[in-house]
């Protein structure tokens, strides 16, 4: 009686520990460099991957979505390009990549391919974006390469000039 309740316990916990084995992550570090300037705003902020056909995943987006009358999301097509490629069509709030924009420092993203929004995505080849804006600033949008789901540890790096700072990708199979 009690060997077919030990056998499922080890098939439960085998299965448990395969889906953890399967879980990419992403983890990426964004800098908001502290800029000297007379009137400072926090920037507003996309991040997604790009496919080879130009299919978008969104991945982040921080601008000031709790304005009164939904306010901050009329400045959101000041992200240029990501506006272009695939923001206008979405509605805002976006459920689970919106939050509030990030003052100067370092601030980390850190996602999980059995988590949404890495969970539908296919393997193959991206290109992450992360763009910056600011009002009465300016724009700057830092590009890195990335493999999904990634076979080996990798780590790339990029940096802005000016509304970005460091930017680091860590890719963990």
């Amino acid at each position: 009686m009690k060997l077919p309740l030990l056998r499922s316990t080890f098939l439960v916990a085998a299965a448990l520990l395969s889906l953890n084995a399967n879980a990419a992550e992403l983890e990426l570090q964004i800098e908001i460099p502290r800029l000297n300037v007379a009137e400072y705003h926090k920037p507003y902020v996309a991040v997604w991957l790009e496919n080879d056909e130009r299919r978008i995943t969104h991945l982040a987006l921080w601008y000031d979505f709790k304005m009164k009358d939904d306010e901050g999301s009329k400045w959101l097509k000041d992200l240029r390009q990501w506006w272009r490629k695939g923001g206008r069509e979405l509605t805002f709030p976006v459920d689970g990549i919106t939050s509030a924009t990030r003052a100067p420092g370092k601030h980390r993203i850190m996602l999980r391919n059995d988590k949404s929004p890495l969970d539908k995505l296919a393997a193959g080849n991206y290109r992450l974006h992360i763009e910056a804006v600011r009002e009465v600033g300016g724009r700057e949008i830092v590009n890195l390469p990335v493999t999904w789901p990634p076979r080996q540890p990798t780590t790339e790096r990029a940096k802005g000039s000016e509304e970005l700072g460091e930017v680091i990708l860590k890719l963990t199979p």
